[in-house]
This record gives structure tokens, C-alpha cells and sequence, in this order.
């Protein structure tokens, strides 16, 4: 609910602050005090377009601010938090700033924010009807809202359960064509995948394979040179047996050295670490010529294997051109696509069973649609009867409203047991409209259309009065507040009473804002506001305050046409005041 409004610089409003109450707040002033600007203001706070006209004269902007307390888990708290916004325990501030130049900003949270979110907020928290608001009535989905929020918590599980429904049915639907469509490519896919892999095995490549033929394969180009170097190098350690005149070689060159330190060695521990430096030495080589003859030995002249080697590294290569850069990368391809080929072989048998699974959900869908159509059919006659009556304590006794509850039609839709076909959506298969017949004998029509501009605010009142005890008679969901402009226009009398009485039926559930000229209505009031103009010749503002007591005895007696401070108006208002006091409402009628 709106705790409070501050509105500045807004038509003939210079700085008024509204402090609302749960319940009925009704709000009435002079003609031309701006009551309208009060309205106009909570439209700017709500998203609606802004207008620079609206902006006082002489003021540079136009400002509104609205505290609004939620509960936690209330949806417009979420929204406000993904726009950026804070609340403090469930308090939401929403703001709006025009200025005179047309530049408009909004707040919420304390967070800059699109107008667009204001609007999105405005829809989770206010309904605004007046004479020229018909919004909600023009919107075909907000009839079926209006009836679902009716038929309470027995059709709202019906329709979520066809929503969840039709929500996997579309799934399985958009997969199976997918999968359908994708035959033919799949197809090619399966070919490519399957020769490629049939190529990897034919060859079946080894991990490591590449790199090690490759050293293989230099080993065994090189093999003269190989044997060449190592035999050079052996000889120059250990000498050459068969050589005609054998040359000094490394081996006798150490011990020679070491024959030269051995006498002086005991003389010297220096010296005797050198000779031991030079025997490690001599160990090495003697080491190092064993590793070069067995080298030697293993060096083979093998042209065979050498062709071989090069030809398995040539098949090798086919496959690192096509599959990746070495034989380890061959391998996880090939890896990747066994998977994949996988997929796609048993995609056809996917097909199949997502076939039937569209099917079984189709089916599924249609009954648990015909389940929520013939709720919303029952629930419909109720509600239409319901409104019907309440409209006949709106000075409306002839009216009848009927809840037209009609199946979407659609040639390529799915097929009913009785052979028609409709169309599902996650709503269900109804089109839902409420029809209005305002005078006896006239054809009912949609009740947008059929409502004339001064009935269309008491119609919108006994709609919400129904929906908002719901079909078992408990309050219903809907917006937390509901605002009337003028609700009472063309009405007087007794039947100002039950208008007065049935929005205070409304408030029992919700915040009810109300605009009004008829103190029959204002008398019902939880907190009575009254705007007061003031004109001191050269400019004309207006405030707002609460009235009680005295103070709001004498606005009654004035909105009753009489003397504000007469004896006999002040008791005519008092007499209304006990009149009203213990009205309720039961089964639409006024109880005293």
C-alpha cells in the first residue's frame, strides 16, 4: 500500500503531502481545487507519459514521490531490485521528476531508472479507473486475469498446470523439428565422420608414434656417418688396435700423467687430490669408450627398415594434415568424432521417441485444458452473476454482465475429442470476455465498449468488489491498490450509499483511493483528505490535509450543498456519519 505522496509543482498543487491510510481514503475539494492534479500526479509516479503542461506555472519542475510498504516477497520489490533500486524492510520510494522544458527522470529505490520500469510498477501495484482509463478493459488478457483471480486457488493450480505442460510440449515439439530438419545434414555428417574414421583406423596410429619414427628415421639415414664419428671417437680414447703405428690416445695419456705425480704424491695432499682426480678421469674414459663400442654395435646399415620407417611416417602424415598437427592430436580427434558419430546414429532413434513424447504431452495439454475451460465456464456464470447484482446497487439495475468463456478456433490447431480444433497457448484454449448489456434488451457487448463514460468506473468498482473476494468468497490476488476517479458520476441518492458501501467492501482487501464530489461516498472514508484551494489574487494553490472530527463534519455539510458551519448541516453530516458507521456489506446489500 502507498503510505504517503508528496506532490510539487503540479498543476495548481504548489506542495501538498498525502498521508494514506490502509482501507478507504476518499480525497474531495471545491471543484477546481485539483483533485484531478492529485490523480494526474499518482499517473506520472505510475509511468504515464509525461506532459509539461502539467508542470505549475512559474515553477521549473514538477516532482512527485511516493512511499510504497510491501510485503517482502511482493513481485514489485524483485523488480525494483533488478532495476538497481534498495527498499528498507519492504518500503519502496518511487519518484518522478518533469521539468518545464518536458525532460522527465524517475527514481526507484534511490536509483535512477527507465520511466519503463515506473510502468512495469506501476501495474504490479495501482489500479487506476476513471472515465478515461480503460485500459485494463481493453486488454482481452486482462479479462481472463480478472475471471482466473476469481475462480481462486482451485483454477489458478488448473492453469499453471497447463502452462507447465504446454511449457515441456513446446520443448519436445521445437527439438523434434529440430532433429527432423536436420536429417539430411546429419546424414552427410554420419559419411564424413565415419570415412574419416575408418581412415584413422586402417592406419591405427600409435600415441608418441610420430616422434619416435622421426628420430628413428634420422638414425637410420644417417647410420655411415654415425659409425664413422664413433669409431674416430673411440680410437682417439683407447687407440686403434690394427693401426700400422699406434698413435698416443687418451687413455695412455692419463696414465702416463698419472705415472709422472705417483712418486711425489705422499709428500703433498694437493697433489695426491689430483692424481685422484686424474684416476676418475681415467675411469670416465674407459667408461665412455665401453658406451661407444657398444654404440657401435648398434648402429645397423638396415635400407629395409629404413624404407619402412619412411613410409609409415608418409601414412602418418596423411593423417596430421587432415586431423591435427601430431599423432596424439589424431588421436583425440578421433576420439571427438566416435562420439559425435554416436550422437547422430542414435539421433534417429531421438526422433522416434520425441515423436511420441509430443504426442503423450499434446494430449496431455488438451486435457488438462478442457479441465481449465470448463472451470473458467463455472466460475464465469458466477462471476457474471455476481457483478450483475452488485451493479444493481449501482444505480444500474438493469444491467447484466455475462462472462463469454470461448474457445480459440484454429484449423491447424490440436484436435479435441470432438473433433474441433483449437489452439494452445500456456493460458489455455479460452478467449475470455466479459460483456456488459447496460439496459434491458440491449445486446450484450464488450464491457469496455458497452459502459458509458460515467458508468464505466462503477462497473470497473463492482468487478473489482467480486474479484476481489474470489470465487470462495476469500480475498483474491490483484494489485494492492486501487484508485476510482469519479466513480459516482451521475450517481445520488441511496444509490450513492451502496457506491460508498461497496468501495469500502473493496477496502476491506486492498488500499482503496477514491475521488469524489458526493459525501454519501466520502462519509465511508477510513481517512477523509480534503484539498483546499487558496487564491491570494495574484496566484491560485492548492494543499492537502486530513480531516476529522469537526473539520470533516464541515467539509460533509459542504459537499451536502449546505452551510459548512450551520447547525443543521453539521447535523445532517453527523446524521450521515452514524448512518454509515456500521454499514457493511452482505451479499451486496447494505446492512444498518
Amino acid at each position: 500500500m502507498f503510505t504517503q505522496m508528496r506532490i510539487r509543482g503540479v498543476g495548481v498543487i504548489d506542495d501538498a503531502v498525502l498521508d494514506l491510510s490502509p482501507g478507504l481514503n476518499v480525497l474531495t475539494g471545491e471543484t477546481g481545487a485539483g483533485k484531478t492534479m492529485v490523480v494526474s500526479g499518482l499517473g506520472l509516479l505510475l509511468g504515464e507519459r509525461a506532459d509539461s503542461g502539467l508542470v505549475r506555472t512559474g515553477a521549473d519542475s514538477a516532482f512527485v514521490e511516493g512511499v510504497v510498504q510491501l510485503p517482502l516477497d511482493h513481485p514489485a520489490l524483485g523488480r525494483a531490485e533488478e532495476a538497481g533500486g534498495e527498499h528498507d524492510a519492504g518500503e519502496l520510494v518511487l519518484a518522478r521528476t518533469i521539468a518545464a522544458t518536458g525532460r522527465s527522470r524517475a527514481h526507484v529505490g534511490g536509483r535512477t531508472a527507465p520511466v519503463s520500469v515506473l510502468a512495469e510498477l506501476g501495474q504490479l501495484l495501482v489500479a487506476v479507473h476513471g472515465q478515461a482509463d480503460q485500459w485494463r478493459l481493453k486488454q482481452g488478457d486482462a479479462h481472463r486475469a480478472v475471471l482466473d483471480d476469481f475462480g481462486g486457488s482451485e483454477l489458478t493450480a488448473l492453469r499453471e498446470r497447463v502452462a507447465a505442460l504446454h511449457d515441456r510440449w513446446r520443448e519436445c515439439a521445437r527439438e523434434h523439428a529440430r532433429l527432423v530438419s536436420e536429417a539430411r545434414e546429419r546424414a552427410r555428417e554420419i559419411d564424413s565422420l565415419t570415412a574419416s574414421l575408418e581412415e584413422i583406423e586402417a592406419v591405427d596410429p600409435q600415441p608418441g608414434e610420430d616422434l619416435a619414427l622421426r628420430a628413428e628415421d634420422e638414425r637410420l639415414a644417417h647410420a655411415d656417418t654415425l659409425r664413422l664419428a664413433a669409431a674416430s671417437a673411440l680410437a682417439e680414447l683407447s687407440g686403434d688396435d690394427f693401426a700400422a703405428e699406434p698413435a698416443p690416445n687418451v687413455r695412455d695419456l692419463i696414465g702416463s700423467a698419472r705415472a709422472a705425480l705417483g712418486p711425489a704424491t705422499a709428500h703433498d695432499p694437493a697433489l695426491a687430490g689430483l692424481d685422484e682426480r686424474l684416476h676418475e678421469l681415467g675411469t670416465l674414459v674407459t667408461d665412455l669408450g665401453a658406451e661407444l663400442s657398444a654404440y657401435l654395435q648398434d648402429v645397423d646399415l638396415d635400407p629395409e627398415r629404413l624404407g619402412w620407417v619412411q613410409e609409415r611416417r608418409a601414412s602418418l602424415g596423411v593423417l596430421t594434415r587432415k586431423y591435427g598437427e601430431t599423432v596424439d592430436e589424431v588421436l583425440e580427434w578421433s576420439a571427438r568424432a566416435a562420439a559425435r558419430l554416436d550422437e547422430l546414429v542414435t539421433a534417429d532413434d531421438r526422433v522416434e521417441q520425441l515423436g511420441a513424447e509430443v504426442a503423450e504431452l499434446e494430449s496431455a495439454v488438451v486435457t488438462a485444458s478442457l479441465a481449465l475451460s470448463d472451470a473458467r465456464r463455472s466460475a464465469g456464470e458466477e462471476f457474471g452473476t455476481r457483478v450483475s447484482e452488485e451493479l444493481s446497487h449501482l444505480s444500474m439495475g438493469k444491467a447484466v454482465v455475462r462472462v463469454d468463456v470461448r474457445r480459440r478456433a484454429d484449423p491447424e490447431g490440436a484436435e479435441l475429442p470432438d473433433g474441433t480444433r483449437v489452439r494452445l497457448s500456456r493460458n489455455g484454449i479460452d478467449e475470455v470476455e466479459i460483456l456488459l448489456a447496460a439496459n434491458a434488451g440491449a445486446t450484450p457487448r464488450s464491457v469496455a465498449r458497452a459502459a458509458s463514460g460515467g458508468e464505466l468506473s462503477r462497473v470497473m468498482l463492482a468487478l473489482e468488489v467480486v474479484g476481489s473476494r474470489g470465487g470462495s468468497g476469500e480475498a483474491a490476488g490483484g494489485p494492492p491498490t486501487f484508485v476510482f476517479d469519479e466513480v459516482d458520476a451521475g450517481v445520488g441518492g441511496r444509490a450513492a450509499l451502496d457506491v460508498g458501501a461497496r468501495l469500502a467492501a473493496l477496502a476491506e482487501h486492498a488500499q482503496v483511493i477514491v475521488v469524489t464530489h458526493l459525501a454519501q461516498v466520502a462519509a465511508f472514508a477510513d481517512r477523509h483528505l480534503v484539498v483546499h484551494k487558496a487564491d491570494d489574487g495574484r496566484i491560485t494553490s492548492s494543499s492537502v490535509s486530513a480531516v476529522e472530527g469537526e473539520a470533516r463534519l464541515r467539509e460533509l455539510s459542504r459537499m451536502m450543498g449546505g452551510d459548512p458551519d450551520s447547525e443543521a448541516g453539521l447535523a445532517h453530516a453527523g446524521d450521515l456519519l452514524e448512518q454509515t458507521a456500521g454499514a457493511r456489506t452482505v451479499s451486496g446489500r447494505i446492512v444498518r
